[in-house]
């Protein structure tokens, strides 16, 4: 059935409606096909109208022939996987259940890298410097005096014939006897102390003779094997209400000699001074409130029981020892006092009684410093034979009148 004839258009069938946006594209270069292969205006309707696209344009590269530079894909991964490692990375930092500073290096090179030391500020010296003269440096010290015989004590006489149970024993006396106020003196008394006419009493125990010669001048014998005994003179040499130089300002010296005699059988005796009251069956120096020289070592003793200290040479017989205090004004509350010995009318040493000492070693001198009325003390054992002399008119000491 024929819809019409030759004449009309001719013999060629009529054309298809074209599609602006197709028509441009064949223009640019090449059709537009499916992803099929089929022209889109083939899936067209009557009207011309696209139908509705139920699957997507195919990804990759256009067909062979396509230009190459115009479909090239973009840089990177797809947006989905680049959300997708975003969102799997893992935090900063360390794991929670560490410490950032667990992951610190330690301080300092490696262990292997010493070379990397730093090196010194400066170059070594390219020469030695001067030499040191030492000679120059340091005086001759032969020059020097001696230094005080801080540490010369001694833990035990070599000659000592003393127990330590006597030691103990003395310790308690003066703990059941204090020393005593100074002693305010009656007329008596006052007056046998400026005419030097001192009393050495006995102590209980003694064994030997004690004989007055005249004033101020007594002997004293003691038979072999005799006990430590202490002699105390009456009334004191030095009496706080008469002779304070801190109260008078002006100096007070007190002392006194011994002369051993050539008979002696032994040089063992002792001479100091001490206050009140000591008990007579020890040596003076042996405890508190006494100080004394003893002629069988030379040592010296203040307020020590063990082996007092390196002071002098042994006693010898028919040689006469003297001993003294000088108790000066300072200004001060508290006097100087300085203990001196004199050999044969020389003065042959002495101390001053707040010398530095070892707070070890030596123990407090109270007694001795002026508050205190201080008496003389011989001290015998043993057999020896002396005289005391108080004396100043038979001193040989002059300078001590």
């Amino acid at each position: 059935m024929c819809f019409g004839g030759r004449d009309d258009k001719g013999d060629e069938p009529a054309p298809r409606p074209v599609d602006q946006q197709q028509q441009q594209r064949q223009q640019q270069g090449g059709h537009v096909k499916h992803a099929g292969g089929y022209d889109r205006n083939a899936m067209a309707g009557p009207s011309g109208q696209q139908p509705r696209q139920s699957h997507a344009a195919a990804s990759g590269p256009p067909p062979q022939g396509q230009d190459q530079h115009q479909y090239s894909a973009p840089s990177g991964p797809p947006p989905s996987q680049r959300r997708h490692e975003y969102e799997h990375a893992p935090p900063a930092g360390p794991p929670p259940g560490q410490q950032r500073d667990d992951y610190a290096p330690p301080p300092g090179p490696p262990p292997a890298s010493v070379e990397w030391a730093v090196p010194p500020p400066e170059p070594p010296p390219s020469r030695p410097g001067p030499e040191h003269d030492w000679q120059v440096a340091v005086p001759d010290t032969a020059l020097f005096p001696e230094p005080p015989p801080f540490f010369s004590g001694h833990d035990r006489s070599h000659t000592t014939n003393a127990s330590e149970d006597e030691a103990n024993a003395g310790e308690e006396w003066c703990r059941q006897y204090p020393l005593a106020r100074p002693l305010v003196l009656d007329g008596a008394s006052q007056a046998a102390l400026q005419a030097h006419d001192i009393r050495l009493m006995q102590p209980t125990g003694f064994n030997g003779k004690l004989n007055r010669l005249g004033t101020g001048h007594w002997e004293a014998s003691t038979a072999r094997g005799s006990p430590d005994r202490c002699i105390v003179g009456y009334p004191p040499l030095y009496v706080v209400s008469s002779h304070d130089p801190t109260r008078l300002d002006r100096p007070k010296t007190i002392y006194y000699e011994v002369k051993l005699l050539r008979g002696s059988r032994e040089v063992s005796v002792a001479m100091g001074f001490t206050a009140l009251p000591y008990p007579s069956f020890r040596m003076p120096g042996w405890h508190r409130g006494s100080l004394a020289v003893h002629g069988d070592d030379g040592h010296r003793f203040v307020n020590d029981r063990w082996g007092g200290k390196d002071f002098t040479a042994a006693f010898r017989r028919g040689e006469t020892y003297g001993v003294g205090m000088t108790l000066r004004p300072t200004g001060t509350a508290h006097p100087k006092v300085d203990v001196f010995f004199t050999r044969n009318g020389a003065v042959a040493g002495g101390w001053d009684l707040h010398e530095e000492t070892d707070a070890e070693e030596d123990l407090p001198v109270t007694g001795l410093e002026g508050f205190h009325d201080l008496s003389c003390a011989i001290g015998t054992f043993d057999g020896v034979s002396l005289e005391v002399i108080l004396d100043p008119a038979r001193w040989m000491y002059r300078e001590a009148k």
